[in-house]
This record gives C-alpha cells, sequence and structure tokens, in this order.
C-alpha cells in the first residue's frame, strides 16, 4: 500500500488495516459460499444518455478512441451503439426511449439534475453458471433489478439495483453462442449508420484499462467491499494524498486485467474549500464514475493529434518514462459527462500508479 508521506501511523494506516481485514474476510465469505470462480473479467460497460446526446456521444468516442462500432440495435425501451475493440471489454452507449429509469433519482446533483439520464450506468461481467450465482447471491442477500435473468437467443443476463454506495449496476452475462451480440429478445438489430474517422493515431489508443467512480468518504469501505463480493476481484492497494484529502483505491483480478478503482476523500465533506476536489466533485456531480482510462501507446503524439482533432484536456501529460508512466485527463464530455484518461505504462514497469501523478491528476478534477 502507498500512503501520503505526511501521514504517519495515524488514521490512515488505521483506516487500510481496517479495510483489508474486512477485504479478507469477504473473500473468506465468497469461497466459502461457492461463488469464487463464478464471475470472470469485464465483459461490457453501459453509458447511458439524454436521447439528442445519443448520436454525438457515439461520435466522440469513435473520434477519440480505438474503438469501432460494430453493432446497433433498438426495442421499445432504448436505442443502443456497441462500440468494441479486440480484446477489451465493449462500451455499449445507450438512451432510454421509454420506461423507468433506476438511476435517475441518483443523478440529482447540482450538476447533472439537467441531465438525469446521464452516467455509466452498469459495469457487465462475464459469468459461469449464472443461475448458480444469482441464487447464491440472492442468499447473500443481494438484489437484482429483475427475478431472474432476462433470456435471449445469445446470452442470459442479470442486473443489480443501483448501488448506495457508488450509483453504479453491476450485470453479469453468461453467453449461449460465439457469435456474442447484445441484441435482446425483443431488439431489432440495424446496419450502423456512423463512419469511423480513419484517423491513424487512433490505433494508438487501445483497451479499456480502468475506471474511476467517485464514492463518499464515509462510503469508501463499503462501496470497496460490496464490488469484491460480487466479483472475482480483490483489494489491492491505495494511493492517499492527504495534502487534497483523497484516496485513490485499486481493486484487480489479474494485473493485465480490467481495473476497478474508487476515489473519495480521506475525511467526510465539510465545505468546498477544505474538503478537496474529490469530495467537491461529488457534492456537485454525486457519486459516479468520474473517468474512463484506455490504454495509449506513443502518448505524447497521440494526445498532440487529439488535441488537434478538438480534444480538450483538464492538464498537461504527467509523468515520464524514467517513472515508467505517462497520464493525461480530457476535460469531461457535454454528452456523458465523463472523463476520458489516456495512459501509457512503459517497457518493464509493473505498477499501476505512481504517487506523483495521482497527485497532479486528482488535482486537476478542481478544473471541472
Amino acid at each position: 500500500m502507498i500512503t501520503d508521506e505526511g501521514s504517519g501511523p495515524g488514521a490512515i494506516s488505521g483506516q487500510e488495516r481496517d479495510l483489508v481485514e474486512q477485504a479478507s474476510l469477504v473473500l473468506d465469505n465468497r469461497r466459502d459460499a461457492g461463488l469464487d470462480g463464478l464471475v470472470g473479467n469485464l465483459n461490457a460497460v453501459i453509458i447511458a444518455t439524454e436521447p439528442d446526446h445519443l448520436v454525438p456521444a457515439v461520435s466522440e468516442l469513435l473520434r477519440y478512441t480505438g474503438f469501432t462500432c460494430g453493432e446497433v440495435f433498438f426495442n421499445q425501451e432504448s436505442r443502443s451503439y456497441v462500440l468494441s475493440l479486440p480484446d477489451s471489454a465493449s462500451v455499449i452507449v445507450r438512451s432510454r426511449r421509454s420506461g423507468e429509469n433506476p438511476f435517475r433519482t441518483i443523478n440529482n446533483a447540482e450538476m447533472t439534475r439537467l441531465m438525469p439520464n446521464t452516467r455509466l450506468e452498469t459495469f457487465i461481467f462475464d459469468a459461469n453458471n449464472l443461475q448458480e450465482y444469482v441464487s447464491g447471491q440472492k442468499v447473500q442477500g443481494v438484489k437484482f433489478l429483475t427475478d431472474v435473468p432476462e433470456e435471449s437467443e445469445h446470452y442470459s443476463f442479470i442486473q443489480t439495483v443501483p448501488s448506495r454506495f457508488t450509483g453504479n449496476s453491476l450485470g453479469f452475462i453468461e453467453w449461449h453462442d460465439t457469435e456474442r451480440l447484445y441484441v435482446p429478445r425483443n431488439g431489432t438489430g440495424v446496419v450502423p449508420d456512423l463512419i469511423k474517422p480513419p484517423y491513424p493515431h487512433l490505433k494508438n489508443v487501445s483497451v479499456l484499462d480502468h475506471t474511476a467512480t467517485r464514492v463518499r468518504a464515509q462510503d469508501r469501505n463499503a462501496a470497496i467491499l460490496e464490488f469484491i463480493a460480487l466479483t472475482n476481484y480483490h483489494y489491492d492497494f491505495a494511493v492517499h494524498v492527504k495534502s487534497l484529502n483523497s484516496v485513490t483505491s485499486v481493486a484487480r483480478r489479474n494485473p493485465d486485467d480490467f481495473a476497478m478503482v474508487f476515489t473519495s476523500g480521506i475525511t467526510q465533506f465539510t465545505n468546498d474549500d477544505e474538503s478537496g476536489p474529490t469530495e467537491k466533485f461529488i457534492r456537485n456531480y454525486g457519486t459516479r464514475v468520474h473517468h474512463m482510462a484506455f490504454r495509449t501507446q506513443d502518448i505524447e503524439t497521440t494526445v498532440e493529434n487529439l488535441k488537434q482533432e478538438g480534444m480538450a484536456f483538464l492538464l498537461d501529460l504527467v509523468g515520464s518514462e524514467e517513472e515508467g508512466l505517462k497520464q493525461i485527463f480530457s476535460v469531461p464530455s457535454h454528452h456523458t459527462l465523463i472523463v476520458n484518461e489516456y495512459i501509457h505504462r512503459y517497457g518493464d514497469f509493473d505498477g499501476f500508479f505512481t504517487r506523483s501523478n495521482v497527485e497532479r491528476l486528482t488535482k486537476a478534477t478542481e478544473r471541472q
């Protein structure tokens, strides 16, 4: 674990000790309940938008990432675009056309009330023996949006109710075939109608590396423990930046898999001047995914080309090849409210973050 060099042996180390002990108990319970091995790596994320922002949101992702659109479908409830890239979780961008939105009350913060249907809503994980998984989690008290998995020609699927700690839902999908189409049973697939710009630098922007969810200081442990109880992930480490009242916590499955990051205050919100950029963000935007990070090669040239294509950034590139890591945050999208992070790990760098980068990236969120 990495801590702020000025923190000493006080509250931070005690916080970490408690979390590590609780996480170990969650893993033991997960094993004893027969749930280990039933959930795999991240399969897809679902981003919801307002109807008039759907096509611009998809076009933006095509313009600024390496993902391509291979599937479009609609049904009575929604219209969806599936963006994919080899060896990566897919990004499904969706707009509701009718029906109840279970996330709507979560999107009621000062800066999100005018876009009450917009957020990264759901993380979908591959599952083995979905029926056994659902039965086992129901015994643990987990609540799902449907009583039984939804069935389509290609898959079985179920998702949890939105978390009271993160506002996120976790979905679980078991595939019936190798075609792996996301169109639901009552949906209609159509030919993709959006063209990806042929920019050579987009080949440098590859898989979804991690996302970071902003959670309240008082909910940090509960959010992490809830996530590892529902998946095959474990709590790995945290970076504490005491000067900004911020702690970035990482849950991982395997080193090369998608990582789930949680960022919170070290102490609870008191006021905008004293509570730091993380708790201030939550005050303004609520608990939600702040950014999606994409692994990027030749990051200096790629970022310069992204700027030429209209992307704006919250700060300059941070880190160095000598440190093993460079990263940068874009400004948040007007269509999804999500920041894009571009991250380049050099050579044999075997870490995940560096403390100096975390501090500078965290501070940059003050500009949102």
